[in-house]
């Protein structure tokens, strides 16, 4: 399982350093490129709840095998792709793989350990594999890429994945599905096609001579009647992907609201650091990988540092430093840009991202499932992480995708990108602000 896990968590920033290679081999530009980005992680959250839901029916170890073998069908498909659009195609399957397979793994691993400390102990393992596999992804890419070339970021995953599939046949114990139970597909269905809808209308707006000019205002379109058709769908539907009453809960809402603003800005970040180290710097992919590194040692440090800050300053604190510090991030990245620096001028940036992560996202996780009992705790953290990545994609959809529009031909793309992602940080902070935590809570909270 913690194979698995590493490596769906390598391909959600492996493909960054990788991009301007990709680029130059299919002919496309940093606004198309998005899509290689979006495409995972619009599929991988918007089918996250469906796929755990999949698991409770028709059983675990079948959906925990079936959503593997589709990830490595796709990452096949990504590493000998023809066509950009092709490659676009397997990274959409590889989320539906991602979102098939982890909540099952998941699941696996909470019923073979039973509670107390062999669980937590396992629980900690998944986390730190997960933490390790994001942050390594980007110095593995470099390296990858440098030596091999950019198809070998995705084939070299599929015998480790035929290893999982192995081993998951042999090691997990089969067992009885639940049996007949309605399952919310329109619901699932509206919930990955309101973003990708969106993704196309702004992507496509971007486009200074587009053949197809009707395109970008009937696809946003689409996306809003998307948005409120799953609002009513979820409203009638016996066994919805998420209860309405799930939104009663003040503080929750409002966390993954602020998670889907905050992740929208730090994925923009990974992006633009990409960029600017291979087409401003001149950067090759070993070398941007290398420079990546602090990132990567920011995140680890971050990660063991901040879970014990969270009872002492509380989770709100937390979580408007960790905005702070990602606002500053992203203004360094466009003061960096308009003064031509080198590449590793972005090494402040990336420490900054790190904390800002850090502090933001742990505190938000720790709002977004405070209060839950037995029957709500899954669905808390589905919507947690589906609001994370979900926030993501859309933040590199709207952010990046208007900052490199040939349309803006002329002014800076990083400029651009980053005062977009400062007001989306805004936001964020004025979301965190209204959040308040029950009393009981904060008695509770350790420290």
């Amino acid at each position: 399982m913690a194979m698995l896990q590493f490596f769906i968590a390598v391909d959600v920033t492996v493909v960054n350093v990788a991009l301007p290679s990709i680029g130059a081999d299919f002919g496309a530009d940093g606004h198309a490129l998005t899509w290689v980005v979006v495409g995972y992680t619009i599929t991988g959250g918007g089918l996250l709840m469906l796929g755990g839901r999949l698991g409770d029916v028709l059983g675990r170890r079948r959906i925990l095998l079936l959503g593997t073998a589709l990830f490595g069908a796709a990452s096949l498909l990504a590493g000998l792709a023809p066509s950009f659009a092709v490659l676009v195609t397997a990274r959409l399957l590889q989320g539906a793989g991602e979102a098939t397979a982890l909540p099952a793994a998941t699941a696996v691993i909470v019923l073979m350990f039973p509670e107390g400390p062999r669980r937590s102990r396992a629980l900690s393992v998944w986390a730190a594999v997960a933490s390790c596999g994001l942050v390594l992804g980007f110095v593995v890419c470099g390296i990858i890429t440098e030596l091999f070339g950019w198809r070998w970021i995705f084939l070299v995953s599929v015998p480790f994945v035929l290893v999982v599939l192995a081993a998951a046949a042999l090691l997990v114990p089969n067992e009885r599905p639940a049996g007949p139970a309605t399952l919310d597909l329109p619901g699932s269905l509206l919930l990955v096609a309101a973003p990708l809808l969106f993704a196309l209308g702004v992507i496509e707006a971007g486009e200074a001579d587009s053949t197809l000019p009707w395109l970008p205002p009937v696809a946003l379109v689409g996306a809003l009647a998307a948005g409120v058709l799953f609002v009513r769908v979820e409203r009638r539907s016996r066994n919805p992907i998420v209860s309405l009453r799930f939104f009663r809960n003040r503080p929750r809402v409002l966390a993954n609201l602020a998670t889907a603003l905050l992740s929208a800005a730090l994925s923009t970040s990974f992006l633009l650091f990409t960029y600017y180290l291979q087409d401003r710097s001149s950067a090759g992919p070993l070398q941007a990988g290398l420079t990546m590194l602090p990132l990567a040692v920011s995140l680890m440090v971050a990660s063991v540092l901040v879970p014990r800050l969270l009872g002492r300053w509380g989770a709100r604190a937390c979580v408007l430093t960790g905005i702070g510090f990602t606002a500053l991030a992203m203004t360094v990245i466009a003061l960096v840009s308009s003064l031509g620096a080198t590449g590793w001028a972005m090494v402040p940036a990336m420490m900054l991202i790190a904390a800002g992560m850090g502090f933001g996202i742990v505190g938000l996780q720790y709002v977004a499932v405070t209060g839950v009992t037995d029957d709500d705790a899954g669905i808390a953290s589905g919507v947690q992480r589906a609001a994370d990545q979900l926030g993501g994609s859309t933040g590199v959809t709207l952010y990046v995708g208007i900052g490199f529009a040939p349309a803006l031909d002329g002014t800076d793309p990083f400029l651009a990108s980053g005062l977009l992602a400062v007001a989306g940080l805004a936001a964020a902070g004025c979301v965190t602000w209204r959040i308040s935590m029950p009393a009981a809570v904060l008695e509770k909270t350790p420290g």
